[in-house]
Protein backbone atom coordinates (compact mmCIF):
# COMPACT_ATOMS: atom_id res chain seq x y z
CA UNK A 1 0.00 0.00 0.00
CA UNK A 2 2.83 2.39 0.86
CA UNK A 3 4.37 1.70 -2.56
CA UNK A 4 1.14 2.71 -4.31
CA UNK A 5 0.82 5.87 -2.22
CA UNK A 6 4.42 6.84 -2.94
CA UNK A 7 4.24 6.26 -6.69
CA UNK A 8 0.69 7.51 -7.30
CA UNK A 9 -0.14 9.85 -4.39
CA UNK A 10 -2.78 12.00 -6.09
CA UNK A 11 -4.57 9.06 -7.69
CA UNK A 12 -4.49 7.12 -4.42
CA UNK A 13 -5.95 10.07 -2.51
CA UNK A 14 -8.72 10.41 -5.08
CA UNK A 15 -9.58 6.71 -4.82
CA UNK A 16 -9.73 6.87 -1.02
CA UNK A 17 -12.02 9.91 -1.16
CA UNK A 18 -14.21 8.19 -3.73
CA UNK A 19 -14.54 5.02 -1.64
CA UNK A 20 -15.48 7.00 1.46
CA UNK A 21 -18.03 9.16 -0.35
CA UNK A 22 -19.51 6.18 -2.20
CA UNK A 23 -20.00 4.22 1.01
CA UNK A 24 -21.58 7.18 2.84
CA UNK A 25 -23.69 8.38 -0.11
CA UNK A 26 -27.45 8.37 0.57
CA UNK A 27 -28.26 6.95 -2.89
CA UNK A 28 -30.87 4.19 -2.91
CA UNK A 29 -29.35 2.14 -5.74
CA UNK A 30 -25.95 0.52 -6.15
CA UNK A 31 -25.37 2.31 -9.45
CA UNK A 32 -26.13 5.61 -7.75
CA UNK A 33 -23.59 4.94 -5.01
CA UNK A 34 -21.01 3.84 -7.57
CA UNK A 35 -21.47 6.98 -9.65
CA UNK A 36 -21.34 9.29 -6.64
CA UNK A 37 -18.15 7.62 -5.42
CA UNK A 38 -16.69 7.67 -8.91
CA UNK A 39 -17.38 11.39 -9.28
CA UNK A 40 -15.80 12.13 -5.91
CA UNK A 41 -12.67 10.19 -6.86
CA UNK A 42 -12.41 11.65 -10.37
CA UNK A 43 -12.97 15.29 -9.48
CA UNK A 44 -10.64 15.08 -6.49
CA UNK A 45 -7.89 13.71 -8.71
CA UNK A 46 -8.58 16.30 -11.42
CA UNK A 47 -8.43 19.13 -8.88
CA UNK A 48 -5.10 17.86 -7.55
CA UNK A 49 -3.70 17.52 -11.06
CA UNK A 50 -4.89 21.00 -12.00
CA UNK A 51 -3.12 22.43 -8.96
CA UNK A 52 0.02 20.49 -9.88
CA UNK A 53 -0.16 21.63 -13.51
CA UNK A 54 -0.46 25.28 -12.53
CA UNK A 55 2.52 25.12 -10.18
CA UNK A 56 4.86 22.59 -11.81
CA UNK A 57 7.80 23.72 -13.92
CA UNK A 58 9.46 21.51 -16.53
CA UNK A 59 12.08 20.30 -14.03
CA UNK A 60 9.28 19.37 -11.62
CA UNK A 61 7.57 17.34 -14.34
CA UNK A 62 10.86 15.55 -15.05
CA UNK A 63 11.41 14.78 -11.36
CA UNK A 64 7.87 13.46 -10.91
CA UNK A 65 8.19 11.34 -14.05
CA UNK A 66 11.39 9.78 -12.71
CA UNK A 67 10.31 9.26 -9.08
CA UNK A 68 6.56 8.64 -9.34
CA UNK A 69 4.24 6.88 -11.78
CA UNK A 70 5.96 3.50 -11.55
CA UNK A 71 3.91 0.64 -13.02
CA UNK A 72 2.23 3.37 -15.07
CA UNK A 73 1.10 0.92 -17.77
CA UNK A 74 -1.14 -1.22 -15.52
CA UNK A 75 -2.44 1.88 -13.73
CA UNK A 76 -3.29 3.51 -17.07
CA UNK A 77 -5.13 0.35 -18.15
CA UNK A 78 -7.10 0.12 -14.89
CA UNK A 79 -8.13 3.78 -15.02
CA UNK A 80 -9.25 3.54 -18.65
CA UNK A 81 -11.25 0.36 -18.01
CA UNK A 82 -12.88 2.03 -15.00
CA UNK A 83 -13.70 5.12 -17.08
CA UNK A 84 -15.34 2.99 -19.77
CA UNK A 85 -17.17 1.00 -17.08
CA UNK A 86 -18.54 4.29 -15.77
CA UNK A 87 -20.23 4.77 -19.15
CA UNK A 88 -22.00 1.43 -18.71
CA UNK A 89 -23.11 2.47 -15.22
CA UNK A 90 -24.37 5.77 -16.63
CA UNK A 91 -26.40 3.88 -19.23
CA UNK A 92 -28.00 1.77 -16.48
CA UNK A 93 -28.75 4.92 -14.49
CA UNK A 94 -30.42 6.54 -17.50
CA UNK A 95 -32.60 3.48 -18.04
CA UNK A 96 -33.72 3.63 -14.41
CA UNK A 97 -34.54 7.34 -14.61
CA UNK A 98 -37.27 6.97 -17.25
CA UNK A 99 -39.97 6.33 -14.65
CA UNK A 100 -39.07 9.35 -12.50
CA UNK A 101 -41.00 12.61 -12.50
CA UNK A 102 -39.59 15.52 -14.48
CA UNK A 103 -37.59 17.33 -11.73
CA UNK A 104 -35.91 14.10 -10.60
CA UNK A 105 -35.26 13.06 -14.18
CA UNK A 106 -33.61 16.39 -14.92
CA UNK A 107 -31.43 15.95 -11.84
CA UNK A 108 -30.40 12.50 -13.04
CA UNK A 109 -29.60 13.84 -16.50
CA UNK A 110 -27.46 16.61 -15.06
CA UNK A 111 -25.62 14.20 -12.80
CA UNK A 112 -24.93 11.71 -15.59
CA UNK A 113 -23.69 14.52 -17.82
CA UNK A 114 -21.38 15.67 -15.03
CA UNK A 115 -20.09 12.10 -14.74
CA UNK A 116 -19.40 11.77 -18.46
CA UNK A 117 -17.44 15.04 -18.47
CA UNK A 118 -15.39 13.91 -15.48
CA UNK A 119 -14.59 10.53 -17.02
CA UNK A 120 -13.61 12.12 -20.32
CA UNK A 121 -11.34 14.62 -18.59
CA UNK A 122 -9.82 11.85 -16.47
CA UNK A 123 -8.78 9.86 -19.54
CA UNK A 124 -7.11 12.90 -21.10
CA UNK A 125 -5.27 13.81 -17.91
CA UNK A 126 -4.10 10.27 -17.11
CA UNK A 127 -2.74 9.89 -20.65
CA UNK A 128 -0.94 13.24 -20.42
CA UNK A 129 0.78 12.07 -17.22
CA UNK A 130 1.80 8.87 -18.99
CA UNK A 131 3.16 10.83 -21.97
CA UNK A 132 5.21 12.96 -19.58
CA UNK A 133 6.68 9.87 -17.97
CA UNK A 134 7.54 8.26 -21.30
CA UNK A 135 9.08 11.48 -22.57
CA UNK A 136 11.33 12.13 -19.59
CA UNK A 137 12.37 8.50 -19.05
CA UNK A 138 13.15 7.86 -22.73
CA UNK A 139 16.84 7.06 -23.27
CA UNK A 140 17.00 7.36 -27.05
CA UNK A 141 19.10 9.85 -28.96
CA UNK A 142 16.04 11.75 -30.18
CA UNK A 143 13.10 12.88 -27.98
CA UNK A 144 10.13 10.52 -27.92
CA UNK A 145 7.87 13.49 -28.76
CA UNK A 146 8.97 16.33 -31.02
CA UNK A 147 7.32 19.57 -29.94
CA UNK A 148 7.14 22.68 -32.09
CA UNK A 149 9.79 25.38 -31.72
CA UNK A 150 12.28 22.62 -30.80
CA UNK A 151 10.98 22.55 -27.24
CA UNK A 152 12.97 20.01 -25.21
CA UNK A 153 11.65 20.73 -21.69
CA UNK A 154 7.85 20.53 -21.97
CA UNK A 155 5.66 20.97 -18.90
CA UNK A 156 2.26 19.49 -18.10
CA UNK A 157 0.44 22.05 -20.25
CA UNK A 158 2.33 20.78 -23.30
CA UNK A 159 1.43 17.16 -22.56
CA UNK A 160 -2.19 18.10 -21.85
CA UNK A 161 -2.32 19.90 -25.19
CA UNK A 162 -1.06 16.79 -26.96
CA UNK A 163 -3.36 14.43 -25.05
CA UNK A 164 -6.58 16.41 -25.39
CA UNK A 165 -6.02 17.05 -29.08
CA UNK A 166 -6.15 13.29 -29.49
CA UNK A 167 -9.19 13.07 -27.20
CA UNK A 168 -11.13 15.77 -29.06
CA UNK A 169 -10.11 15.22 -32.67
CA UNK A 170 -8.92 11.58 -32.49
CA UNK A 171 -5.73 12.68 -34.25
CA UNK A 172 -2.32 13.98 -33.27
CA UNK A 173 -1.51 17.68 -33.18
CA UNK A 174 1.64 19.42 -34.40
CA UNK A 175 3.65 17.24 -32.01
CA UNK A 176 5.62 14.47 -33.71
CA UNK A 177 5.52 10.93 -32.30
CA UNK A 178 8.97 9.41 -32.67
CA UNK A 179 8.78 5.98 -31.01
CA UNK A 180 6.78 2.81 -31.60
CA UNK A 181 5.83 2.55 -27.92
CA UNK A 182 4.30 6.01 -27.97
CA UNK A 183 2.45 5.27 -31.20
CA UNK A 184 0.80 2.31 -29.45
CA UNK A 185 -0.27 4.57 -26.58
CA UNK A 186 -1.59 7.20 -29.00
CA UNK A 187 -3.53 4.49 -30.85
CA UNK A 188 -5.04 3.26 -27.58
CA UNK A 189 -6.09 6.77 -26.60
CA UNK A 190 -7.58 7.38 -30.04
CA UNK A 191 -9.73 4.25 -29.74
CA UNK A 192 -10.85 5.18 -26.23
CA UNK A 193 -11.57 8.71 -27.45
CA UNK A 194 -13.76 7.29 -30.21
CA UNK A 195 -15.68 5.22 -27.64
CA UNK A 196 -16.24 8.29 -25.46
CA UNK A 197 -17.25 10.54 -28.33
CA UNK A 198 -19.73 7.92 -29.55
CA UNK A 199 -21.10 7.43 -26.04
CA UNK A 200 -21.51 11.18 -25.52
CA UNK A 201 -23.47 11.41 -28.77
CA UNK A 202 -25.64 8.46 -27.77
CA UNK A 203 -26.31 9.84 -24.29
CA UNK A 204 -27.17 13.24 -25.75
CA UNK A 205 -29.73 11.70 -28.09
CA UNK A 206 -31.15 9.61 -25.24
CA UNK A 207 -31.45 12.61 -22.92
CA UNK A 208 -33.02 14.77 -25.63
CA UNK A 209 -35.56 12.04 -26.36
CA UNK A 210 -36.34 11.75 -22.65
CA UNK A 211 -36.85 15.49 -22.26
CA UNK A 212 -39.35 15.72 -25.10
CA UNK A 213 -41.17 12.44 -24.52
Amino acid sequence: MSFVIRTHPRLTFGVLIGCAVGILAPAQTLTGKLLIGWNAAVWTYLALMFWLTVRARAEDVKRIAETEDENAGPVLLIVCVAAIASLVTIALELVGSKDLDTPQRLLHYGFTGFTVIGSWLLVGVIFSVHYARLYYTWNGKEPALRFAEELTTPNYWDFLYFSFTIGVAVQTSDVGVATRELRKIVLAQSLIGFVFNTAILGFSINIAAGLFS
